[in-house]
């Protein structure tokens, strides 16, 4: 009997395939790889008991657990569905969409000019060179409204000396991290998600992992002066950019990253 197998099929399987590599990648992150496994095995017993041995009875309590379980799974691995999302939008293909989407209304949303930048980076320098250290995150497209319910409501506009007595070390607010959306500082003293991953240098500290976990799970810039050695570093899309000098903060904050 010649097996009917066209491109529709091929298709098929190839997109089973990456949705199965990116559920891998996503539970690998989030060790969950056993949980993974697990469903991945329970999913072809189930295939097996109802499509192909066609036991009516057993199939049919099988597929009431799986119904019963996708949602189960859907609450249990929200954060990791919601990442799994956030990668899908940030692809470079989807991103040249949206910038063209966004062409529109580009002039009247700037990325912050130089006046609101240069306080940001003149409270760094003076911060570094007295070893103070700071965590400020850069909202961009992406909302942090959760990040910023998280600390202190300020809405101030950019001020060098207020960045500076916020992360002064007696300050109270000084161990969260700052906020700035639309070009104000909204919050101070917020929680960030702490990144667990391995391939971040050992000497790098809290700060750095609260930044590389921001950075991991939305579109935000977040800029880190060290306590430790008064290094500025900045962390992007997941990405570490360390031991950064005045100019090349102010270049990597002016430049078009959307």
């Amino acid at each position: 009997m010649p097996i009917d197998f066209g491109i529709k099929d091929f298709i098929d399987i190839f997109l089973v395939a990456i949705i199965l590599y990116y559920s891998y990648k996503l539970m690998k992150e989030s060790r969950s790889l056993n949980v993974f496994f697990g469903v991945l095995i329970f999913v072809i017993f189930w295939i097996f008991i109802s499509q192909i041995l066609e036991m009516k009875l057993l199939g049919s309590i099988l597929d009431k657990l799986v119904s019963v379980g996708a949602l189960a799974l859907i609450i249990l691995f929200q954060e990791e569905i919601r990442k799994f999302f956030f990668t899908l939008g940030t692809h470079r293909q989807v991103e040249s969409l949206l910038k063209w989407v966004r062409r529109g209304r580009k002039k009247t949303q700037e990325n912050t000019n130089k006046d609101e930048i240069m306080p940001i980076v003149m409270a760094c320098m003076n911060m570094s060179k007295q070893k103070t250290g700071a965590l400020i995150v850069i909202e961009r497209n992406l909302p942090l409204n959760d990040i910023i319910k998280s600390g202190e409501q300020i809405d101030a506009s950019i001020n060098q000396r207020l960045i500076e007595s916020i992360f002064f070390k007696n300050s109270p607010l000084h161990d969260g991290a700052l906020i700035i959306s639309k070009n104000r500082i909204k919050a101070a003293g917020c929680i960030l998600p702490v990144s667990h991953s391995m391939d971040i240098p050992k000497e790098l500290g809290l700060r750095h992992r609260a930044a590389k976990g921001i950075s991991h799970e939305t579109d935000a810039l977040a800029v880190i002066v060290s306590e430790e050695t008064g290094n500025i570093s900045v962390a992007y899309k997941d990405v570490f950019h360390l031991r950064l000098t005045a100019e090349e903060l102010e270049r990597f904050l002016t430049e078009d990253r959307s």
